[in-house]
């Protein structure tokens, strides 16, 4: 396969994203004011509840079995080394350009995560259809593989994004919120000082989500003698994952692995004969609305961030750099090694998706999760774009890289 051949391949889903993401800020402007904050959240709500589970549930419960999930399982490993590594080098890049509190979880998330559905289910078909390819020549039987390949990816992906990323930006949110009543506080003492507060009490804020709030004073001893258990914060973030584990996304990977790993209820779905295929056609209908929904919201967002953002250039180049240079190479190292061990399977293709999990963009999941949040919305259009923009060259550059590798 050519250079500009891959090219146009590798760029056009990101091409195809960033024209629709032009249509969403240009319908979230002043002259049309048709995605206004207000109804981006209530979209970004529908496409969390309802439009993301549909699509992942559609895809695992038709391409993927039983077998698969037993022959594939170092994907889940793959794709828990992605977040691993990127996380952590997210983690440093934090603490070395020390940006707003608010922001921490939202460049942590972005490093760690990728798009591991949309961009996979458009790229490896098309990959898989071009001629001189490493994956054979049946582009049928490439692209139907392909096509698990990319599903198993996105329900992996999904399940790390919706607990691990969701923490990350629901604790930027906290913090966010936070320092938004501290900064309030400090005002209303400015204007009103309270003498009667000493030294030796410890002033505390009891928040429990609505408007008014309730400050106390208690004695610094006691305070201290009410610290909680170790126990209890281990059960408190268990409940927690737990909670997580609850989301509608999750949900729904779980539900289509089940489908589609027990052939008697995937017979029920899937297949001109199946007596319950319409449910699985309006399932199918409505997944498909997962992508063109994000997309639209990210470039409302887009139009608010460029004017109010509060992104550094350097945080921008950092998760650039760490997801187009760090990760690619510590994936292509991770691979190698597995496949010498002999833990991975002898298809190319599957090499490949593995190696490709490592270089893509920022998950999109995240902007749905700034928006139910409310925090950083406008810096992570700002991240997005440029991101995305780079990928076009990154995605295209590194492809060629791993198939040439896997040739």
């Amino acid at each position: 396969m050519g250079f500009f051949t891959l090219l146009e391949v590798a760029s056009m889903p990101v091409i195809q994203m960033l024209l629709v993401g032009t249509l969403g800020a240009f319908m979230a402007t002043d002259y049309l004011k048709l995605l206004s904050t207000d109804t981006r959240k209530s979209l970004n709500k529908i496409v969390f509840v309802v439009f993301t589970p549909a699509l992942m549930f559609a895809s695992l419960s038709k391409t993927v079995t039983w077998e698969d999930l037993m022959a594939w399982w170092f994907m889940l490993v793959n794709i828990g080394l992605t977040f691993l590594f990127g996380g952590l080098l997210g983690w440093i890049a934090v603490k070395i350009l020390k940006p707003e509190p608010h922001l921490e979880g939202l460049i942590i998330a972005c490093c760690a995560s990728g798009n591991l559905g949309n961009l996979l289910l458009i790229i490896v078909p098309a990959v898989c259809k071009e001629d001189g390819s490493p994956f054979g020549s049946d582009h049928q039987a490439c692209g139907s593989i392909g096509l698990s390949y990319a599903s198993l990816s996105m329900a992996l992906g999904g399940f790390y994004i919706w607990t691990y990323a969701y923490q990350l930006i629901k604790s930027s949110a906290v913090k966010y919120k936070a320092g938004l009543q501290t900064n309030h506080d400090e005002d209303i003492t400015a204007k009103t000082p309270n003498k009667d507060l000493e030294s030796d009490s410890k002033t505390l804020l009891l928040d429990g989500g609505e408007s008014d709030s309730l400050i106390l004073s208690y004695p610094l001893e006691q305070v201290d003698s009410n610290k909680p258990s170790m126990l209890k914060n281990v059960v408190e973030m268990l409940h927690q994952i737990l909670e997580e584990l609850m989301s509608p996304p999750t949900i729904a990977a779980i539900i289509g692995f089940t489908f589609g790993a027990i052939p008697w209820l995937k017979e029920l779905l899937i297949g001109d004969k199946a007596p319950l295929r319409v449910i699985q056609d309006s399932v199918k209908l409505l997944g498909d609305g997962t992508i063109p929904c994000i997309t639209l919201i990210l470039g409302g967002n887009l139009v608010q961030g460029l004017r109010s953002s509060s992104l550094r250039p350097s945080t921008t180049i950092a998760v650039i750099f760490i997801k187009y240079v760090c990760l690619p190479i510590i994936g292509m190292g991770v691979v190698k090694t597995a496949g010498g061990l002999g833990l991975l399977s002898d298809d190319p293709l599957y090499h490949y998706i593995l190696m490709i999990q490592f270089a893509l963009p920022p998950a999109m999941n995240i902007s749905t999760m700034t928006q139910l949040f409310d925090v950083a919305q406008e810096e992570c259009s700002v991240l997005f774009l440029w991101t995305y923009l780079v990928a076009c060259v990154s995605l295209t550059v590194w492809s060629t890289v791993f198939m040439w590798i896997l040739s």
